[in-house]
Formats: C-alpha cells, sequence, structure tokens
C-alpha cells in the first residue's frame, strides 16, 4: 500500500522496496545488450587469454596447464621485446604527434575560410578512402613506395635517382608514412569536431589586447579544443598499437612493431607466450586510456555532449 503525505500526494518508494528495485532494473534494461556484446566480445577472450597467459608450450608446441609467470618474466627480461615493445611507442607517438601537426592547421583553414558547404565536401573527400579496403589502401602504398613502385619510376624520370630506392619501403621510414595516411583522417575528424564550436573572434579579442598570434593560439584555443586534441590522440595512438598489417606489408622485417610478434607467436602455435605479449599490450593500452580520462574535465565532456 502506497503511502501518502499531508497533502495527498505520493510519496516516492523506498530504496529497498519491490518498486525501487523494479524501478532500477527498468533502468537498467538498457545496458544489458550493451553489457552482453562487451562480455562476450571483450572480457570473456581477454580472461581466458590470461588463463592461457599463465601456461607454457611444450617441446612439441602443445599448451600445457602449467602455472607460472614465465611468459610474463620472458617479456621483461629479453632486450628484443622491450626494444620492439619501445620502438612500438615511440612510432605511436611520432604518428600521433605529425597527425596532429598536419590536421590542426587543416582544420582550423578550413573551419575559418572555408563556406559551410564546401566544408563538408572537404570532410568527404578526406574519408572516402575509408570506403575501400585497409588492405587495398596498404596494397596501394605499396606499389606507390615499392622499388617499382610509382614514386620510383618519377624519381628515375625526372633524373633524380638512376636506380630504383627502397628508402621508403621495407623500413620503418615507409611505416611511419602509411600510418600517417591511414590515422590522419580520425585526428582531421576529431579536431574539426572541436574547432567548429570555437569562437574564432576571441583570437582577435585576444590580439587587440596586446597578445601575440602564438600566445592567442596557446592560450585562448588550445585550451577550448582541448577535448577534441586528446580524442584525436585516442583515436591515433592506441590503434597503432596494436598494427601488424601495415608494418608486415609496407615495414618488412625492419618495420615490425609489437602486434607482429604476437601474431608471430600465435602462428608457430606458442600460444601462452603470445597471450602474455597480447595482456601486456592489453594492460599498457588500458592505462594510457584511464591517463587520457583523467585529463577530460567534466564540465568538458558535458560542454560537448
Amino acid at each position: 500500500m502506497t503511502s501518502e503525505t499531508a497533502g495527498g500526494a505520493d510519496q516516492a518508494p523506498l530504496a529497498g522496496s519491490a518498486p525501487g528495485v523494479r524501478a532500477r532494473l527498468g533502468r537498467a534494461v538498457p545496458f544489458v545488450p550493451g553489457f552482453l556484446m562487451l562480455a562476450f566480445l571483450f572480457l570473456i577472450p581477454m580472461a581466458i587469454m590470461f588463463v592461457f597467459s599463465l601456461w607454457r608450450t611444450n617441446s612439441d608446441f602443445n599448451v600445457v596447464a602449467d602455472w607460472n609467470l614465465n611468459n610474463y618474466a620472458r617479456f621483461f627480461n629479453q632486450p628484443v621485446y622491450l626494444r620492439t615493445f619501445a620502438k612500438t611507442l615511440v612510432m605511436g607517438t611520432a604518428v600521433t604527434a605529425a597527425g596532429l601537426a598536419l590536421a590542426l592547421p587543416f582544420n582550423y583553414f578550413l573551419v575559418r575560410y572555408v563556406s559551410r558547404g564546401l566544408q563538408r565536401a572537404v570532410l568527404l573527400a578526406v574519408i572516402v578512402p575509408f570506403w575501400t579496403s585497409y588492405l587495398l589502401r596498404v596494397y596501394a602504398w605499396q606499389a606507390i613506395l615499392g622499388e617499382t613502385g610509382a614514386l620510383n619510376q618519377f624519381l628515375m624520370g625526372i633524373g633524380l635517382i638512376k636506380e630504383p630506392t627502397t628508402l621508403l619501403v621495407y623500413n620503418d621510414t615507409g611505416v611511419f608514412i602509411v600510418l600517417i595516411y591511414v590515422y590522419f583522417p580520425f585526428a582531421a575528424l576529431a579536431l574539426y569536431a572541436a574547432l567548429e564550436k570555437f569562437d574564432f573572434t576571441q583570437l582577435n579579442a585576444a590580439q587587440d589586447l596586446g597578445a601575440r598570434p602564438d600566445q592567442a593560439f596557446r592560450y585562448i584555443l588550445v585550451p577550448q579544443i582541448r577535448t577534441g586534441i586528446i580524442t584525436a590522440c585516442i583515436f591515433v595512438f592506441i590503434p597503432i598499437l596494436g598494427e601488424f598489417l601495415t608494418p608486415t606489408l609496407v615495414g618488412g622485417a625492419e618495420g615490425n612493431l609489437i602486434a607482429n610478434l604476437v601474431v608471430n607467436f600465435f602462428r608457430q602455435s606458442q600460444i601462452p607466450e603470445g597471450s602474455a605479449l597480447a595482456i601486456v599490450i592489453a594492460a599498457f593500452v588500458t592505462i594510457v586510456l584511464i591517463i587520457f580520462r583523467r585529463s577530460l574535465r567534466v564540465e568538458d565532456v558535458v560542454t560537448r555532449g
């Protein structure tokens, strides 16, 4: 029986009452499909992989349920793994910085000096490559940068080189170039969403008050598009930690990143070793995401929402 106040209005159900429990369950129902997808596609596979990472591979390449931490110790004790992981971090940082350096002036000019209708056309041109397969796009760059590719043919045609060069393929330089191409649209779209809402008259006002252009940029523009910059960093840096296709096709043996080691372990049926390395990468990605998330102020998220 529902209790009433002196004025006759119904009181809110108590927290532990049946109506209160049903109300909370009703609010939780929309989250069930998402939680189930998260569980089946991420949590359960990661749990299985974590269990495998604590086992070992015997001499016959069979997985043995011998619980230990040797696979993790192997990662931290083998210089080659640490060097490859450090190289991956450097590559991710360099591509992220280059992507921001290209996307920021691109979007600044686009938002400030291009009409709204033309902006949509330019953004469409930026995302058109996503309509084709990732594999095809990487193969296309392999054809451009390869020994018999379009770039070498052009350079020999104008007389700059006499024979094909491999300076831009099968090494880290080629991987860097292709990764910038692949992830530039992510940085561009994230920064466009932030710059689109910025009031550029603030820059003029700051300069009228005596601020230099670089000071207006640093103290007025950057703080207000901070959320877009962080989002761009997340969209570019995090996926590069799991990149293996571009390093394989464009980088060759010299361009391997940490994900290539994981793939090699699984191809050689060394499932526990590959699982341990994958868990280390996943743990690092989680830490990076937590750091990025904490760098976002609540008011930034609310404003952008």
